[in-house]
C-alpha cells in the first residue's frame, strides 16, 4: 500500500511538472490568462480612485481657506490657531489619509497597466509606482508634524517655539519644494510612461509634461526670501501652491474620466 501511495504521489507530481514546462497546454493557458488586456471593470475602478484623490482634495481646500493663517513667524499666534481649529486640523489630517490610500491604489493600478501594455518598460511602471509611494511617504510626515503641532496645544500650554518648529517642518513638504519635486516626478514618470506605451491617450502624458514643468518652475520659491502667505512667489506663497497643485488635479481629473469612460486599451 505504501508503495502504491508513493507511486501515485510521484505521478500527480509529475503531472504538476508537465503542467508547468514551457509550452505545456497548461503554461500557455495560464501565460495567456496572465497577459490578458483588463476588461472595463479594472478601468473604471482605476479611474475611479483618480477621481477620489480629486474629490478629497477639493474638499480639503475649503478647510485651509476658511480658517486662514497666521502671521508666519509668530508662534503664540500658531498656537492659538491650532487650538481654536483643532477639530479641522485633525478633519484635514484624516481626509489626508484616504487621500493617501487612493494615491496609492490608484498608482498601483496604472502601474500594472503600463506594464502590460509594453513589458518593455516595466522600469517606467516602477517609477511611476515608486514615485507615488515616495511621494505619500513624506507628505505623511507632514501630517504627522501638524498633528504634533496641534495635539501640543490641547492642554492649554503650548510651547510657541514647539508649535512654530513644527508647523514651519510642514511647508517645504505639503505645498514647498520637497512635495513640488516629488509630485513633478510622478507625473513626468506618468507623462514619460503614457506617452510611450500608449497605455492611456498619448494627449494625457503631454497633460501631465505641462503638470510636472509648473512642479518644477515651483521648486526655487524656497529661495525667494522671508515667507508671506499674502505673497505670490515664496516658500509659504500662494503662487506656487496653485501653479503645483491645480494642475496635478487637473491631470488626475482627466485621467481618471478617461478611464472610467474606457472600454479597452487604446494600444
Amino acid at each position: 500500500m505504501m508503495g502504491h501511495r508513493a507511486w501515485e504521489e510521484g505521478e500527480a507530481m509529475a503531472d504538476v511538472s508537465a503542467s508547468h514546462r514551457p509550452g505545456s497546454p497548461d503554461h500557455r493557458a495560464r501565460s495567456e490568462a496572465a497577459a490578458a488586456p483588463p476588461g472595463a471593470g479594472f478601468w473604471r475602478w482605476t479611474g475611479v480612485f483618480a477621481l477620489g484623490v480629486v474629490a478629497i482634495s477639493w474638499a480639503e481646500f475649503p478647510l485651509y481657506v476658511l480658517v486662514g493663517s497666521p502671521p508666519a513667524y509668530n508662534g503664540a499666534a500658531f498656537a492659538e490657531h491650532l487650538f481654536n481649529h483643532q477639530t479641522i486640523a485633525f478633519t484635514r489630517i484624516l481626509m489626508d489619509l484616504a487621500l493617501y490610500v487612493a494615491a496609492m491604489i490608484f498608482a498601483a493600478r496604472l502601474s500594472h497597466l503600463i506594464r502590460l501594455a509594453r513589458p518593455g518598460y516595466e522600469w517606467a511602471a516602477t517609477l511611476v509606482f515608486g514615485s507615488a509611494a515616495v511621494w505619500v511617504a513624506v507628505t505623511l510626515v507632514a501630517d504627522g508634524l501638524e498633528g504634533g503641532a496641534t495635539l501640543d496645544t490641547l492642554g492649554g500650554n503650548a510651547d510657541p517655539s514647539a508649535v512654530r518648529a513644527l508647523t514651519d517642518g510642514t511647508l517645504l513638504i505639503f505645498n514647498g519644494s520637497i512635495a513640488f519635486v516629488l509630485t513633478g516626478l510622478f507625473l513626468g514618470a506618468a507623462g514619460y510612461a503614457t506617452v510611450a506605451t500608449g497605455v492611456l491617450p498619448r494627449w494625457t502624458g503631454w497633460l501631465a509634461y505641462l503638470a510636472a514643468a509648473l512642479c518644477a518652475i515651483s521648486v526655487p520659491a524656497m529661495y525667494a526670501g522671508p515667507l508671506d502667505y499674502t505673497g505670490f512667489y515664496n516658500a509659504g506663497g500662494w503662487g506656487p501652491a496653485i501653479i503645483a497643485n491645480f494642475p496635478p488635479l487637473i491631470w488626475f481629473l482627466v485621467v481618471g474620466i478617461v478611464m472610467v469612460r474606457m472600454r479597452q486599451s487604446p494600444t
